[in-house]
């Protein structure tokens, strides 16, 4: 840099001052911008492989969902064949249920033929009072047992013999209502509790297999109801996981050019990371010393300093650029809104004003940078002064204050002693308290001193 000052002050006649100073700012300087470009590298490069992490889950997932789909669809058709399955098996067990407990009607022989004999006595005598016909007898007890005439004592008025007869019919009626109407009925009662108990018997056999059935009916609705729940409930994880899978196919879809770009850009981004050492020290060197050269002058020194870190087997990078080192393409976009030229070379100048530990001194003969810094700072009450000016020492104090920039306009070659202790930035702490000594009176320094600008 020496050398360099010398043939800059051949060819311009402008002086450059190489002191232990600039070397201690390029250490302090080197040593903070590292530390936070590691930091900016480490974070943009973490966050492209968090994205690509993100790319590849959500291309698994699309796997996963589809995965799910098919298994669901398919435990959706078993539950519904098994259903039919059991109600197949079950609908003949109820067709037989339905013909369990017939009855079966017993009927009485025919009708006894009425016996006829000449011999009307002997027939008396001898009748079959055993087998009389049942409608003879239901004849004699509908048609003769109740009529009034039909008496012993009525009949023998009339006739002894008919009287015998009447005795003897009512004799019969009564040997029939006790040997063939109790008695019958006595055994029939007796064979149909033996028959009731067997039927009974039958009866609670069958009615343990309707319990039986019916129960396993109840099982087998509450499975149904169940099977149905979770029919609704994969039902509606199918139109889920179907909706996941649609925005995930959109995201691939959209994202998938991202992909590789993302890709391209976290390895470049490893190599920047690599490249930081010789980069930063490369632009350590340019804000310490390079700032009052024209850029041919600071183009031939970067070229120099970069082949003595390749020498040196310092990583850096090949086509280093200031800008592309400690530029934000935001901010620097910003600048050039509120009026900073778009060369390249401003540019560089804007990064070294705002990379810089000490306040900056700029030569402008056209008033750009004035304009600059006015445009940039008017939103931050920016205090615009002179050495001419009257008040300038309380406007400074106030804005030391204050932590308000300041833009001190007009300078000559000597400064004013006042300001050394400012632009020297000598502070101290006093119970934790950051002060400032300034003409002998402290001042509190309620913001960070590196918002002034000079």
């Amino acid at each position: 840099v020496r050398d360099l000052s010398v043939g800059y002050y051949a060819t311009l006649r402008r002086h450059n001052y190489v002191t232990p100073t600039s070397y201690v700012e390029l250490i302090l300087t080197f040593k903070s911008l590292l530390s936070r470009k590691r930091e900016e590298v480490d974070m943009m490069r973490t966050r492209y492989l968090m994205g690509l992490e993100k790319l590849d889950f959500a291309a698994s997932q699309v796997i996963k969902f589809h995965c799910i789909i098919i298994d669901v669809n398919f435990s959706y058709y078993v539950s519904k064949y098994f259903f039919q399955l059991e109600h197949a098996c079950i609908e003949p067990d109820f067709s037989l249920i339905c013909h369990i407990g017939k009855m079966i009607e017993d009927f009485w022989g025919p009708a006894k033929k009425l016996l006829s004999d000449i011999k009307f006595l002997d027939r008396l005598k001898t009748y079959d009072k055993d087998n009389i016909p049942p409608p003879i007898m239901k004849k004699i007890r509908e048609k003769f047992m109740n009529h009034p005439d039909f008496q012993p004592d009525v009949v023998k008025n009339v006739s002894s013999a008919c009287e015998g007869l009447c005795k003897w019919v009512r004799a019969m009626e009564v040997y029939d209502r006790v040997q063939k109407v109790v008695a019958p009925k006595r055994v029939r009662l007796q064979e149909a509790e033996a028959i009731l108990d067997v039927q009974m018997q039958k009866l609670q056999v069958k009615q343990a297999e309707l319990k039986e059935v019916v129960d396993r009916l109840q099982a087998l609705q509450d499975e149904f109801d169940e099977m149905n729940n979770k029919k609704i409930e994969l039902e509606n994880n199918i139109e889920r996981c179907s909706l996941k899978l649609v925005r995930a196919e959109q995201l691939i879809s959209g994202l998938g050019g991202e992909k590789d770009r993302w890709t391209e850009a976290a390895r470049l981004l490893g190599i920047q990371y690599i490249d930081l050492v010789g980069d930063v020290l490369l632009s350590s060197g340019t804000v310490a010393y390079l700032g009052a050269f024209t850029v041919d002058y600071r183009l031939q020194c970067q070229k120099q300093w970069q082949e003595l870190c390749i020498e040196k087997n310092i990583p850096c990078s090949s086509d280093f650029s200031l800008s592309n080192t400690l530029g934000d393409p935001v901010k620097i976009r910003a600048w050039q809104i509120a009026g900073l030229p778009v060369d390249s070379f401003s540019i560089d100048n804007g990064v070294i004003v705002y990379n810089s530990r000490r306040w900056a001194l700029m030569i402008d003969p056209q008033r750009q940078a004035n304009k600059w810094i006015k445009n940039m700072e008017k939103t931050n009450k920016l205090s615009v002064i002179k050495l001419s000016d009257t008040h300038y020492v309380r406007t400074l104090e106030t804005a030391l204050q204050l932590g308000t920039p300041v833009l001190l306009e007009n300078i000559g070659e000597e400064l004013d002693a006042f300001l050394e202790p400012i632009l020297l930035k000598q502070t101290f702490k006093q119970q934790g308290i950051i002060l400032h000594l300034i003409s002998k009176k402290q001042f509190v320094l309620l913001k960070c001193i590196a918002g002034v600008s000079l």
